[in-house]
């Protein structure tokens, strides 16, 4: 006959308070730490297209402010079109060598373009009379601001994803 008295020991066992392993999670790190980053990296992108391209940020931000809707489609097509042309090739083994370059091209083309699209509403917002300063921080705080949220997520990537699709369109 089957007894019971091994549950209580088994239930135990599974419902132990401190296993030994500590492994502190918070959310706060992680949002935190997701908004600094995104942050520095939008304000330290954008000062350099500034300081480097200005002419191509101002064009760039035309076309992202002048079609919206389209550098949008173009931008989440092209992200998908990546994503998959990544896992094509991570599924064979010579393919990753072509892939890791790819994801990091990927990775610096949409830096590049959220800080552009980012500047342009930031621009929309404060205008540039004072000269770059204002939009690059104004650019910078909603990139932050937007990251600590979880519907600021979804719409940074959209901006994100704006950016994107203006700069493919303008090269492709």
């Amino acid at each position: 006959m089957i007894g019971f008295d091994y549950w209580p020991r088994i239930a135990s066992l599974l419902a132990q308070t401190d296993p030994g392993v500590n492994v502190d999670i918070g959310t706060t790190n992680g949002l935190l730490g997701g908004a600094i980053g995104a942050f520095l990296s939008t304000l330290v992108v954008g000062a350099i297209l500034v300081a480097v391209a200005p002419e191509f940020t101002e064009r760039m931000m035309g076309d992202v402010l002048e079609d919206p809707v389209g550098t949008f489609a173009y931008g989440i097509i092209s992200l998908l079109a990546f994503g998959l042309v990544i896992l094509l090739l991570a599924i064979t083994i010579i393919g990753i060598l072509l892939a890791v370059p790819l994801i990091v091209v990927a990775y610096l083309v949409w830096a590049i373009g959220g800080a552009i699209a980012y500047l342009a509403i930031a621009d929309r917002l404060v205008g540039r009379n004072d000269g770059w300063l204002k939009p690059l921080l104004v650019a910078a705080c909603l990139s932050g601001a937007l990251a600590v949220t979880g519907i600021g997520g979804l719409l940074a990537v959209c901006i994100g994803a704006t950016g994107f699709g203006a700069i493919l369109r303008t090269f492709f």
